[in-house]
């Protein structure tokens, strides 16, 4: 197999990780049937969920009553994932996860499959389950077409992996240019050890869970200055999707508008000139000057929490105090964030999160900071 076996020209995935959803909390079927016509009809064909996205399954699900009931099956391409950290306590229940998305989705088999955010804290996981020999039986079957993971850890244990697995055809990695040189994330080095291995990268976190399409001020206008017409997410994927090997740049699209705005400049995909990359520079300049907690929203943490916190939404209301500095908007948000859970400062410091954050957050300690950011305005 080559070391690139996707579309050369149509670089955008559908990612369905944050789907459109009605006041109810149950998924917008109806805008995502539109979302999904729309993408296939610009010319893209990969769609990415996984076991976990969503409430109880339901991005599996929509999966089924949007595309796959509607569609041609070889009219696009499916990748789910298997996690064995989150819903899974023994080998059973982890291998359990690749037939439930199979009925799940009704796609009957799969075109990629992944073995899902390998990190530190739970790559034993998936050798004790025996789950890379599981996978790699159900790709013998027929049910798996192209098999890899998602990474979220040190360059050092990618290249120990891609090295004891070696058959595997794809890497999915966080890329994305405000991690690029990232040292929480080495985004970059992580690029290098993956295209050493010749393996292609679908790309996860582009927009970082959507920071980068709304980055703080010093950054919006050194992209406004650049191009006053161009979106601020289009700098962010066109970015990562004019490196070499990128089989794909997923994209978390939550409603037709963002699905527009992506196809805008990625149907006719045009790579970064000389000048654009430049731009970026000074862009990653300015975002290392901002003190923002850089939290992707992916809700890994608040699973297990003992509390309740919403964390995702409590560093929210902080990083939007720190880019604008309203004294008003932080209690206000804090207070939404904090309506239906614990509060801050109800952390007991368990732990739990931070073993589950891909982005390897100091998750404790930015709690006490949203504390003692608002003991400052009270």
């Amino acid at each position: 197999m080559s070391d690139y076996f996707g579309s050369d020209t149509f670089k955008l995935g559908f990612g369905l990780m944050r789907l459109p959803r009605l006041e109810d909390g149950s998924t917008d079927i109806e805008q995502i049937k539109q979302m999904v016509d729309r993408f296939l009809e610009a010319g893209g064909t990969y769609f990415d969920t996984a076991y976990v996205y969503g409430n109880d399954g339901d991005s599996e699900t929509a999966v089924k009553e949007a595309l796959i009931k509607r569609h041609p099956r070889d009219h696009y391409t499916i990748a789910t994932k298997l996690n064995a950290l989150l819903q899974a306590h023994d080998e059973d229940s982890a291998k359990a996860q690749f037939y439930t998305s199979l009925e799940r989705t009704g796609a009957g088999y799969f075109d990629y499959y992944l073995l899902h955010a390998l990190q530190a804290q739970s790559i034993h996981l998936y050798e004790d389950y025996r789950l890379w020999d599981f996978v790699k039986e159900q790709k013998e079957k027929g049910l798996i077409r192209h098999l890899g993971f998602s990474f979220h850890a040190t360059p050092e244990l990618l290249d120990q992996v891609l090295t004891a697995h070696p058959d595997v055809d794809f890497v999915q990695l966080q890329i994305n240019y405000a991690d690029w040189n990232n040292p929480n994330v080495q985004s970059r080095r992580c690029y290098e050890v993956a295209r050493k291995h010749n393996k292609s990268i679908v790309v996860m976190e582009p927009v970082k869970g959507g920071g980068l399409a709304n980055p703080n001020p010093s950054v919006q206008k050194i992209l406004k200055d650049a191009a006053p017409d161009l979106s601020f997410a289009s700098w962010a994927i066109r970015y990562v999707a004019s490196m070499d090997g990128i089989l794909t740049v997923l994209s978390g699209m939550s409603n037709l508008s963002q699905m527009e705005d992506n196809l805008s400049y990625m149907e006719h995909f045009q790579p970064l000139s000389e000048a654009e990359q430049a731009v970026i520079q000074k862009a990653q300049a300015a975002l290392a000057d901002g003190n923002e907690i850089a939290c992707t929203s992916c809700h890994y943490c608040t699973k297990g929490c003992p509390m309740n916190i919403a964390i995702p939404e409590i560093f929210a209301s902080l990083n939007e105090y720190r880019r604008y500095h309203n004294r008003i908007h932080f209690p206000r948000n804090y207070a939404i964030a904090t309506s239906n859970g614990g509060s801050a400062s109800d952390c007991i410091q368990c732990g739990q999160c931070e073993g589950a954050c891909p982005q390897h957050l100091s998750i404790i300690r930015y709690l006490k900071d949203v504390t003692a950011e608002l003991d400052t305005l009270r």
